[in-house]
């Protein structure tokens, strides 16, 4: 490790994981991308040695060995008790003299504002809100799943398009232009044939995701039913974003609240406007804003704030990666 204090700067999610290497005075050093981290489905070990090919890439570019702080944020880390389990795994691999591990979310939170404060709201695969204040206090959800009362991810999205328009074509439910729109996305002319080639895998289980983006164009066609959908989903967004804004006592104050994640940031009309409507009459304090920096940017800003990093050094941070295409 070299004389002056750095921080190896992690953001992993489902899909990609960025890496940077940073100084206590805000200057990137380098950077390199990686694959997915997904421990619940390959195991820690293996989810941590995928992270060491991007880690070792962006210290060889620095011209380090280690860092100061390890600042991580990981998809999957979903539970405190997940988050100390990770922790363990990072300190092990001697990347840094400290290490802290927090869920993927809080890097969009921090990535979105001046200093550590307001909630952020993600919605990519899956739906999951965070807030937190300057004084460490913070507001979270399990956010596994159906099991922990979530619904809105893009998942969930598709899958509940593809509810109502197979009741839709069966005559269990309301017409639904969607009948015709998910099915013709795979070049097929039916719903039964959708759910036949989804049921053999003729279509791939993991294309499914592939149905949010129809769902969307569909609800900006006119189509009621598909316009329903995201309807719930701006419901969802606002009620999450409500509730960690009165754990923190912020409801009454001026926060903002800050969305992220491939479906908020897509800019859909419909569900932008929503969510403006529906928090401007509950949380009418709430200043929303959409993130659109690399969420490895927050993973930096967070390391810089354990190393008492000023204003100055997280801005010329935030300058490279707000300045990037």
């Amino acid at each position: 490790m070299g004389l002056n204090p750095t921080v190896l700067a992690i953001d992993a999610g489902n899909s990609k994981t960025d890496v940077a290497v940073v100084t206590a005075a805000g200057e990137v050093l380098a950077t390199a991308r990686g694959g997915g981290f997904r421990p619940p489905a390959v195991g820690v070990a293996a989810a941590v040695d995928a992270l060491a090919v991007p880690v070792a890439r962006a210290f060889a570019d620095a011209g380090v060995s280690s860092a100061s702080q390890v600042s991580a944020c990981l998809a999957n880390a979903d539970l405190p008790v997940e988050e100390e389990q990770l922790a363990a795994a990072l300190h092990a691999r001697a990347w840094g003299a400290s290490v802290e591990v927090r869920n993927d979310t809080f890097a969009i939170l921090r990535a979105g504002v001046a200093e550590p404060r307001g909630v952020a709201v993600v919605c990519g695969a899956g739906i999951n809100c965070v807030g937190m204040r300057p004084d460490g206090r913070t507001a979270r959800f399990p956010a596994i799943g159906r099991i922990s009362g979530d619904w809105g991810g893009g998942w969930a999205l598709a899958e509940e398009a593809l509810w109502h328009a197979a009741r839709a074509e069966d005559g269990r439910g309301e017409p639904t232009a969607l009948a015709r729109t998910l099915p013709a996305h795979f070049g097929l002319p039916s719903m039964y044939a959708l759910i036949e080639a989804l049921h053999l895998e003729h279509v791939e289980h993991g294309r499914r995701h592939e149905l949010t983006p129809v769902l969307f164009e569909t609800a900006a066609q006119g189509d009621a039913v598909a316009r329903s959908v995201v309807d719930r989903l701006a419901q969802e967004v606002t009620t999450m974003a409500t509730v960690a804004l009165t754990r923190l006592d912020l409801l009454a104050e001026e926060t903002p609240v800050l969305l992220g994640g491939s479906v908020l940031t897509a800019g859909h009309p419909q569900l932008d406007d929503g969510i403006r409507d529906l928090l401007a009459s509950r949380a009418p304090k709430a200043d929303v804003r959409v993130v659109s920096a690399g969420p490895v940017l927050g993973a930096a800003l967070l390391g810089l704030d354990r190393l008492g990093a000023g204003v100055e050094a997280q801005e010329r941070a935030r300058a490279y990666w707000e300045h990037r295409p």
